[in-house]
C-alpha cells in the first residue's frame, strides 16, 4: 500500500509540473514566429509594398499592399498562421492576386519584422489597424474581404465583430483555440488555463458577413469537425466546403481557390455595394 502511494504522490508531482510548464510555455507553444524581416521583392512578390502600421498601443508592424487592379476588385486582408512569416505565404498570396484582386497581408507583432511579441488581444489590435489602413486608402468596406488562415482564422473573426466587410474566408479554422488545446493536451485542464482562447464560434455569431468556411478533411493540425462546429454557429449566409484528403494547408487546391474566386465575385460585386 505505501508503495503505491508513493507511485501516486510521484505520478500527481509529474502531472503538477507539466501543469505548470504547460501554463506558463503556452504563448510559446501556440506562436512560432520568424522575427527575419524579408522584402516582398525578395520573397518572391515584386508587385507588392512594403508599410509600416502604427497600431492603437502605439506598436509598428509591417503589411504587404497588392493595390486592386481596378476599382471594382475586392482587396483581401489576409491574416496568416501562427508559424513563420510572410515571406512563406508568398506564393499564395500570388494566386490570390493573380486576377487583380488586391491584398494587404500583416505581418503580426512579433512576426517578420514587426515589434512587440504575439497574444491574442495584440492580433486584434494589429488587425485593426491594417482595416484602418484599407479605409483610408479609400477601400470601401464591402470591397474588404477578410481572410485568416489556421490561426489567422480566429484573428479575421475578431476584427468582423467590430468592423464591416464584404466577405470572410477561413481556411482550416477552429470553434476556438481552446477546443484545439483541449484534444492535444486531454490530460489537462487547458480550457481554465488559457490566455488567448480565441473563442470564435461564440464571436461569429455577432457578425453579419457572408462566411466562407474551407477545411481538409484530414487536417492533422486543426480537425475538420472544429470548422463544423465554426460553421453551425455562423450566421446566414455561410458556404462549408470540405476538401476531401486535404489537409492543413488547401487554399492551392484548384477546388479551393475556385470557391474563394466565387465568394469574393458572389460578395463585392458591384450590385452588391
Amino acid at each position: 500500500m505505501q508503495f503505491v502511494k508513493q507511485i501516486a504522490f510521484y505520478a500527481l508531482f509529474i502531472w503538477l509540473a507539466l501543469l505548470a510548464i504547460l501554463f506558463l510555455a503556452q504563448r510559446k507553444l501556440m506562436y512560432l514566429p520568424d522575427a527575419t524581416r524579408i522584402a516582398p521583392l525578395a520573397a518572391g512578390l515584386p508587385q507588392a509594398q512594403e508599410n509600416e502600421l502604427l497600431t492603437s498601443d502605439g506598436l509598428r508592424i509591417i503589411a504587404w499592399f497588392v493595390p486592386p487592379a481596378d476599382n471594382s476588385k475586392a482587396v483581401i486582408l489576409y491574416f496568416h498562421g501562427n508559424a513563420s512569416n510572410l515571406a512563406n505565404r508568398a506564393a499564395r498570396l500570388r494566386l490570390l492576386t493573380r486576377d487583380g484582386t488586391g491584398l494587404l497581408a500583416v505581418s503580426y507583432r512579433g512576426y517578420g519584422g514587426s515589434q512587440g511579441s504575439p497574444n491574442e488581444k495584440g492580433l486584434i489590435e494589429d488587425a485593426r489597424a491594417a482595416h484602418d489602413y484599407l479605409v483610408k486608402q479609400g477601400i470601401a468596406e464591402k470591397r474588404i474581404v477578410l481572410m485568416g488562415e489556421s490561426l489567422g482564422s480566429g484573428v479575421a473573426i475578431a476584427l468582423a465583430q467590430t468592423h464591416h466587410a464584404g466577405a470572410i474566408i477561413l481556411e482550416a479554422p477552429f470553434s476556438s483555440a481552446a477546443d484545439v488545446a483541449a484534444s492535444v493536451y486531454w490530460m489537462f485542464p487547458v480550457r481554465w488555463l488559457m490566455k488567448d482562447p480565441f473563442d470564435s464560434a461564440a464571436r461569429i455569431t455577432r457578425s453579419n458577413a457572408p462566411v466562407l468556411i474551407l477545411h481538409g478533411d484530414r487536417d492533422p493540425v486543426v480537425p475538420f469537425r472544429f470548422g463544423e462546429k465554426l460553421f453551425h454557429s455562423a450566421r446566414e449566409s455561410k458556404r462549408l466546403v470540405r476538401i476531401p484528403g486535404g489537409g492543413h494547408q488547401i487554399l492551392e487546391t484548384p477546388q479551393a481557390l475556385a470557391e474563394i474566386r466565387q465568394w469574393i465575385a458572389q460578395h463585392t460585386a458591384a450590385d452588391q455595394r
